[in-house]
């Protein structure tokens, strides 16, 4: 019985790893896991692991693939850069289904407070990116809370001597909510609606 109890409280703590999950709905997730038919099990297990061997960043524009460039990037053919935060960023515009532009994901924002400054995130490979003069525009969908201003600012202000249009999207998504949680039309209408910095 010891080990069984040892092994259902490592698997509780596991799954209170994922943001959001608390003790209660841990326990929820490791007794749903005991149910499970042992094919079920080994598939998940499966699953997470192959999920951290085969997922990377996109060699272009820093999101999620599983190959070294993402498909966006392999068959969108774009003079428009949206930038947002993280992948999940990515997901969230693609889900409005109105843009059929290019990405760059900077994986962070500036952030002072926790030494978070350009160099730390993917500003530079952005610059480069549209430094090759295919780029007529940067959408900026950083997150509309003070670290995404002011990432937004600082790219407006290194993207303007390149005589690229920079834009951001427009305040229909509520100052200090993340994108991936705003609806569909709120995320179309902000893209739609987004104004030139």
């Amino acid at each position: 019985m010891k080990d069984n109890i040892e092994s259902m409280e490592k698997l509780i703590n596991a799954f209170t790893y994922l943001p959001g999950v608390g003790r209660k709905t841990a326990e929820r997730y490791a007794y749903s896991i005991i149910s499970l038919p042992n094919d079920d099990v080994n598939f998940f297990a499966d699953s997470l692991k192959e999920v951290k061997q085969k997922v990377k960043f996109c060699k272009v524009c820093g999101n999620f693939t599983d190959d070294e460039v993402c498909e966006i990037c392999k068959n969108r053919k774009s003079d428009i850069i949206c930038v947002v935060k993280e992948p999940k960023d990515v997901l969230a515009i693609e889900k409005a289904k109105n843009y059929n532009g290019l990405y760059h994901v900077l994986h962070g924002t500036i952030n002072p407070l926790e030494g978070k400054g350009p160099n730390d995130i993917r500003i530079k490979e952005l610059v480069e990116r549209v430094s090759g003069g295919k780029i007529r525009e940067v959408i900026v969908a950083t997150n509309p809370d003070v670290e995404g201003e002011v990432t937004a600012s600082y790219i407006a202000q290194i993207l303007k001597p390149l005589n690229i249009k920079v834009t951001r999207i427009a305040q229909g998504i509520s100052m200090g909510s993340a994108l991936q949680y705003a609806d569909e039309v709120t995320l179309s209408k902000a893209i739609a609606d987004r104004k030139e910095m």
